[in-house]
């Protein structure tokens, strides 16, 4: 028995039996997920809150946190939005998590400061890394990079200090028209993203 309600899919095996009709139907459903990106970026944010793994605030706090700090210090709105989701794969990746924040925001920021969202972890090592026995200058291994700079002034004035629990941090919903902005047009022609 077929649901009713369900929208229609493609009825192929693989993508060579495909055909342009089954596109067509692919592409028009895709709107709705397309459009749709901004509330499950949002409800990502949930796996931040009360996760603390010993830090002095949760991962959710800190990630405004951060993000507060980039604003007060007047960065626009697309480096805010990078300093909000840089840590937002910490709970599903927490060994590549600078990765996982870098690929969503890749198609929507600039190259800088998609490396520096890459990057940060390595950078962030500075400031703790040499008490687990590790290098806390691994980062230097970048220092020829353009966004060196960047990213190294990111975790000195934004990323690393924003594990005050005293700070008068922006609530997220501050930050969700940025979310929406960023994440409701297309980043290939500009426009909003219909649908859904």
């Amino acid at each position: 028995m077929t649901d009713q309600t369900a929208p229609p899919r493609a009825s192929f095996r693989s993508f060579e039996e495909s055909t342009k009709d089954d596109w067509m139907l692919i592409m028009e459903q895709r709107g709705e997920l397309n459009a749709a990106l901004p509330d499950r970026i949002l409800e990502q944010f949930e796996n931040l809150h009360n996760d603390y793994g010993g830090f002095p605030v949760d991962r959710l706090e800190h990630s405004v946190q951060t993000a507060t700090r980039a604003e007060r210090a007047g960065r626009d709105d697309e480096y805010v939005l990078c300093a909000l989701l840089h840590d937002l794969g910490d709970p599903l990746t927490p060994y590549n998590h600078p990765d996982v924040g870098a690929a969503i925001l890749k198609p929507f920021v600039s190259e800088a400061n998609h490396w520096m969202v890459e990057h940060h972890g390595i950078f962030q090592g500075y400031y703790f890394w040499h008490h687990l026995g590790m290098d806390r200058n691994t980062r230097d291994q970048y220092a020829d990079s353009p966004h060196y700079v960047l990213t190294e002034e990111f975790c000195a004035e934004y990323d690393s200090p924003a594990f005050d629990p005293g700070y008068d941090s922006n609530p997220l919903g501050h930050y969700e028209p940025l979310i929406r902005q960023f994440f409701g047009t297309n980043p290939w022609t500009g426009q909003p993203v219909g649908g859904g």
